[in-house]
This record gives structure tokens, sequence and C-alpha cells, in this order.
């Protein structure tokens, strides 16, 4: 019973007969091809706006292209410490940017909030040359602490963007598991909260290698595809990746994967508390933070379940991550095992 993390997944029965579908036959290069073609329509459908979407196949190349385009090589992007781009993509957006400097700002369970960034950005000494101007804020959903921003959350961060004219970027790995949560339109939480460009997530709820970088402004494409092609990102064979985005959101199968996997999740944590594990704060999405006396996760462990330790959360918290795969039964059955220890 692998809990260590939803990349551990394999393909969704969905994104596998895609795959073998496009396996037939020739087609143009580079992302020149038909399925490629029809990304932009896709996507624009989903979000209810015009966007323009640019495949990759790493969550790291989705966030730091990304963000590559949104800041100069002499810029701020101003995020959490515990965002992935701090804490997990090491010195990539440095090197995707050119330069552009982090400047983590703390909020509650990793969680930036408007009033605090505000004051943040209204603190900044403007010394020229000297010292690094903020352009951008960069937000995930759902967080690495497995929280979810609500619509007026991003939207409150998307005011304070405009109106001290910063561009703003999220990180949406678990973007699908932040949707499932709230049960809101994808638009309401992106576009219409002030969001420039999201790196769609989708190799962690199903498909096999792919995220996609939707472009809510759409003239930054140009800039967004010479980065991909300058780093290396852009796969002679697209098609691959774009089949298996359309039938990521095609049907739905990106939310009822996130569904499954938060749904997973909330009967873990709900055998978990029953014995004797608290939370460390409220979980949102698919990913669980608690607190487990010594005893009770070595009964886990012996048990045949894997986790990570959490320790910058404090002494004795814990990592479970669910996934679109996660069976319930499986859950029951660790119960089982623990409760007859």
């Amino acid at each position: 019973m692998n809990f260590a993390s939803d990349n551990v997944s394999p393909q969704c029965p969905e994104i596998l007969d895609a795959l073998n579908a496009e396996a037939s036959g020739n087609a143009p290069a580079y992302g020149s091809d038909a399925t490629s073609a029809q990304l932009d329509t896709a996507f624009s459908k989903l979000f209810d706006t015009d966007v323009a979407v640019v495949p990759v196949a790493t969550g790291t190349a989705a966030n730091c292209i990304s963000l590559s385009a949104l800041v100069s090589p002499f810029g701020g992007i101003v995020c959490h410490p515990e965002a992935h781009i701090n804490e997990d993509e090491s010195t990539g957006v440095a090197f995707f940017t050119g330069g552009a400097k982090l400047m983590p700002l703390d909020g509650p369970a990793a969680k930036l909030e408007a009033k605090s960034l505000d004051a943040f950005l209204a603190s900044r000494v403007d010394r020229g040359v000297h010292s690094v101007a903020p352009e951008c804020v960069a937000i995930t959903q759902a967080t690495e602490l497995g929280t979810v921003y609500t619509a007026r959350e991003v939207q409150a961060i998307g005011e304070i963007c405009k109106k001290r004219d910063l561009r703003l970027f999220m990180d949406g790995a678990r973007f699908a598991n932040a949707v499932a949560h709230l049960g809101c339109h994808p638009g309401d939480i992106t576009w219409k909260a002030g969001v420039d460009a999201i790196s769609f997530g989708a190799t962690k709820n199903g498909a096999m290698a792919v995220d996609a970088i939707v472009l809510f402004d759409t003239s930054l494409r140009s800039k967004v595809e010479q980065a991909r092609k300058r780093s290396g990102h852009l796969y002679s064979k697209h098609r691959y990746l774009a089949s298996q985005l359309l039938a990521y959101i095609r049907g739905d199968v990106w939310l009822n994967n996130a569904r499954h996997a938060n749904g997973a999740a909330k009967t873990l944590c709900d055998m978990l508390v029953s014995h004797g594990a608290t939370l460390a704060h409220n979980a949102d999405a698919n990913e669980l933070f608690v607190k487990l006396a010594p005893e009770l996760a070595q009964q886990l462990r012996d048990a045949g379940a894997l986790f990570y330790p959490w320790p910058s959360l404090g002494e004795d918290i814990y990592r479970f991550v669910t996934a679109w795969n996660t069976e319930i039964a499986q859950i029951g059955l660790l119960n089982d095992r623990i409760a007859h220890k």
C-alpha cells in the first residue's frame, strides 16, 4: 500500500487507450499534427475562454518555462517557502528564467494570504539596480501541504497583482484535486481571478508523462514555445503528449480521477484518526499530513504501508498521498491489520 506519492501511480485506462490509438500510422512532427491542433479548442472549451496550450513532459518544465515568459532575468517571483518551485525544483527557476529570484513569503498551510502579500509588496524598497523588484506571484493549487485556495482567495491575490502590475502564475500539478474539492468551474479559480498562466497537471493524476502550460494571456505563446525549444522540451512526436491531454479532459477523466483520489484520502484520514492520529491541518485534496505516535507509525509500516516523514511540520508528522488508483478496499485491509495487532 504505497502512500508515498501520487507519482507512483500507473497510467489510467483512458490514457493508455489514447496512446494506443495514436500509435497507428505516421504524423507530422514537432506538434504540427492533427491531434496537437485540437488542444487550444479543447482547453478553451474547458476553461470557457480562449487559451493557448503548450504541452511538455514534466511538471518542472511546465512551471519553469511558464515563469520564464512571465518575469525578466532581473525580476522576483513571490511564492510560499513550501512551494514546489522553491523546495523541489533545484535551481530550475533561475536557470529557465535566466536569473530571476524567488522571494518566499510565509502563510498558513502553504497558502499565501492577500493581506500579507500586499504588506510584503508595500514594504519593498526600490534601490534601483541593487535590489530585485517583484514581477510575479506564484501560487500552488492544491498546495504542497494538501490545502486548497478558494475562488475568493485566488481572486483577492489576483486583485493585489493587478493593483501592483504583477503577473500571477498557478502551479497546478494537482489542479484537478483542487477543482474536485471546490466543486467549481476551472475558470473560477484561474483566469476569472486574474491568473495569467497555469501548469495544468496530468502526470500525477493518471497520465503517463505530460503537463500542459495553459496560457490565459495567449500573447505569451511565442515566448513559451521558444523557451520550450531552447530547453530541450520540444518532442519530435508531440502528438503523444497531446493525445494524453485530450483523453485526460475528455469525459471529465481528470475530475473523476481526482474525485476518487480525494475520496480515498478522506477514507484514509478517517481510518488513521480512528487509531489516534491527528491532522496537522485540514486536508482538502489528496495529501494528508498527520501526527502519528511512534507505535502507530510502526504498525502501519509492518502492515505494508509506505509513507514519508515530514519533519518541516514537526516531530512525528507524516505525509500520506492517495491517487486515482488507490483501492478503498486496501485501506480497509490496512485498518483490519492494525486493529488486530
